[in-house]
Parts: structure tokens; C-alpha cells; sequence
């Protein structure tokens, strides 16, 4: 894939803007409260503070990478950001309370080492390493991903050429490490995802991306009470920065590989309880979904379309022309997501694609699920609320 420059003609849509005066920085709540997005003309700029010295070197960027057991995958991140690393950067390892020994290859790389004293979670660690960190810049890898040797310098000088931009992140690259039809599937659909998302972006990703230190400050960082587990901590960062006015950017050249095995069960424990609910009450709480990455406007389609496929394939029995009906739902989200096929052909041939297919009609089916499941949820408690006298906060669901 070709390289992004930040001073190509496909950069014109992110032109620097002029700030229309001092703003005053909102409180957390107060950003909460106020979902407005601001135009471009008013969007703060993330300036960066004088930077902090390290003798005789400036510290810019603060690279914090989360970490719970697996050192070996630990190993090869920190590996990877060693090469990409210049003088102006440190590394931070947190350890969220590990029970393998992670200190060692973080010591090996030469890393400052942080450990929480309890499991809290990718967003409290993230947090903790923010504390400590010295950098104007702060970079979020993950420690299953492993970064270009260009990785930090690209970040950096986007960031410097384009004040206006807040936050980037990139994805996962095409080549993922672990092997197998569910591993590969997974790991691909994410960066088909990221790689047909919009420029501007509308939320965050934290396995490799990053943020100005000024930005996340203000917002308050990413919420680790709410999200004690590998969530949507980053999407929810994200919402937060564009509802306070900050743009993000999704640099599709900016790609790190990924080292995570999946499995058919830890995909559909993942996808639903740690991203298709939360996600969906995210949504309805902020009272918007953007039309973009997994919940663009195909991909909400291709839900009801799988849905409806499903309910007429059982109610076949009864009427056999909805057999019809529902090979005609099916063959309808077939269609919305060729593209996808066609790239999943294109990566491992036609019998990969192929596997791959009922895995993604079942990925539309499980969402679908849970969005009637929180949306059920949600009415329910609006119920209680009501004849409680009591207006209970909304919460509901989509994928």
C-alpha cells in the first residue's frame, strides 16, 4: 500500500483551521452533557506544552503500552518499538497486575516499568502510564501488536504538520501472525474495516494510535470505571473528543500487525459481551451513531437483513415461500458486502472466502441479538422509571 504523506492533495478536506479565540477547557461532565460537534472553524487546536527534558533530549513522545501476561507477544512489541523509537521518545510498560512475569522483557528493552496492584483493565493502565508520562504526544500500542520501524516518526510528524488534529489512529495490516480460519478472519475483517472508514474519523482506536497529552486531558482520559475490562474504551475516548470539539484522523498508512490468536468462542464473547452492547447503549446514550466503520450504514443493513433472513428461514415451516423471501435477504447482504468477499478472495482464495462468509452472516445475527436484547433492556427500565416517577438514564444497543 502506498505510503500517506502528510502533504499530499488528499489532505486538502483536513487543511489547518484558525481557532476563533481561547476556549475555556469543559469539565468532564460538562463535555458529557454537551454533545455538540464543533465545525471546523471552531475546532481547539491540541497545542503541545514546552516539551520535558531528559538531559540533554526533549521527551515528545510518550509511547504507554498495557499489558496483562503473554511476554513472549510483549517481547516482539516492545522489540519492534525499540527500532521505532527515536531519542525524543520513552517507552512505558504497564503491567496491570500480571501472573506471568512481564518486567523482564520490559526491562530488556530498556522500558519504564509501572505495575497496578490490582486487575483494572486496558483503560486503567492506559490512564497510569499517562500519569507518568513526560511526552506533548501520547502513543497507545498494544502489547499483542507489532509496530513499522517508521511507526512513531509518522505520528510524530503528522501531528506537528497538522495542528488541528487532535488524535490518529491506523489498523491492523493485512498479514496477521496467527494462523487459522478464524484467527485470519477476524484480523482481516478489521482491516477491511479500518481501510474503507473515513478519513475523518468519528471515534478512537487504542491498538495503535495516538492522542495529544493537552486533548486527553481535558477530556479526562479514558474511563475506567465504566470500562474495568477489555471494551470500547478507545471508541468511547473517541466519542469524547469529538463531542468536545477535537478531530481525529484515520491514517489508513499507519498499520502494525497483529499477533492475537482468536478462536470461534473468544470472537463471539468478545464481539458481543465487550463490544455489540456497550457500543450500542454508547450510542443511544449519546443520541447518535456515526456512519462509519462497524456501525456505518451497509453494516446496520446487512443486521436487519440478516435478521430478517433468519426469521423467515424458521417460519419456512409454516409458509414455504418465505424460503423466498429469506434467500432473498441473504442474497441482498451478500451484495452489500462484496467488497469485503472479493478482498477476503483476494487474501486467501476462494475456499477462505468462502469459510469466512457464514462466519460474518453470523456476526450480523449475533449483533442483531443484542441490540433487541439492550433495547429490550433499555424500555424496560424506562417502564420502572416511569411508574417510579424517576427518569432513568436510556440505554440501548446496536452493533
Amino acid at each position: 500500500m502506498s505510503s500517506l504523506s502528510p502533504s499530499a492533495g488528499r489532505w486538502s478536506e483536513l487543511a489547518p483551521t484558525q481557532s476563533s479565540g481561547k476556549s475555556v477547557a469543559p469539565n468532564r461532565d460538562e463535555v458529557s452533557a454537551h454533545p455538540r460537534i464543533l465545525p471546523a472553524s471552531e475546532t481547539p487546536h491540541a497545542s503541545p506544552a514546552k516539551p520535558v527534558c531528559n538531559g540533554d533530549v526533549a521527551i515528545r513522545l510518550s509511547v504507554i503500552v498495557p499489558v496483562y501476561n503473554n511476554p513472549d507477544q510483549l517481547s516482539q512489541c516492545l522489540s519492534a518499538l525499540r527500532a521505532a523509537a527515536g531519542a525524543d521518545t520513552e517507552l512505558i510498560v504497564v503491567d496491570d497486575a500480571s501472573t506471568d512475569d512481564v518486567s523482564s522483557p520490559a526491562a530488556h528493552f530498556g522500558t519504564r516499568f509501572l505495575r497496578l496492584t490490582r486487575n483494572a483493565g486496558p483503560a486503567a493502565a492506559r490512564n497510569h502510564g499517562a500519569r507518568y508520562a513526560r511526552g506533548q504526544i501520547l502513543v497507545f500500542v498494544d502489547a499483542d501488536v507489532v509496530v513499522p520501524n517508521d511507526a512513531i516518526g509518522r505520528i510524530q510528524t503528522l501531528l506537528d504538520r497538522h495542528r488541528e488534529i487532535a488524535a490518529v489512529f491506523g489498523s491492523y495490516d493485512a498479514s496477521p501472525a496467527a494462523p487459522g480460519l478464524v484467527s485470519r478472519y477476524r484480523n482481516l475483517l478489521h482491516h477491511f474495516v479500518h481501510q474503507t472508514g473515513k478519513v475523518e474519523a468519528t471515534t478512537f482506536w487504542a491498538g495503535y494510535g495516538a492522542v495529544m497529552r493537552s486533548a486527553f486531558d481535558r477530556v479526562g482520559g479514558f474511563d475506567e470505571r465504566r470500562f474495568p475490562r477489555p471494551s470500547i474504551e478507545d471508541i468511547e475516548l473517541g466519542y469524547r473528543l469529538r463531542r468536545a470539539g477535537y478531530r481525529i484522523l484515520l491514517d489508513k498508512s499507519l498499520q502494525c500487525r497483529h499477533l492475537k490468536r482468536w478462536t470461534f468462542w473468544s470472537v463471539i464473547r468478545a464481539d458481543i459481551i465487550y463490544r455489540a452492547i456497550p457500543w450500542s447503549r454508547l450510542i443511544l446514550e449519546v443520541g447518535e451513531a456515526p456512519d462509519d466503520l462497524n456501525v456505518s450504514g451497509s453494516q446496520r443493513a446487512s443486521v436487519a437483513l440478516t435478521g430478517l433472513a433468519g426469521l423467515f428461514l424458521l417460519m419456512s415451516p409454516v409458509r414455504l415461500e418465505l424460503l423466498v423471501l429469506a434467500f432473498g435477504c441473504a442474497a441482498a447482504t451478500f451484495i452489500l458486502n462484496r467488497d469485503l468477499y472479493a478482498f477476503f478472495r483476494r487474501a486467501g482464495g476462494i475456499s477462505f472466502a468462502a469459510a469466512c462468509i457464514p462466519l460474518h452472516l453470523l456476526y450480523f445475527m449475533y449483533c442483531g441479538l443484542s441490540y433487541h436484547y439492550v433495547w429490550v433492556q433499555s424500555m424496560l427500565q424506562k417502564a420502572v422509571a416511569h411508574r417510579g416517577g424517576k427518569a432513568g438514564p436510556s440505554r440501548g444497543t446496536s452493533c
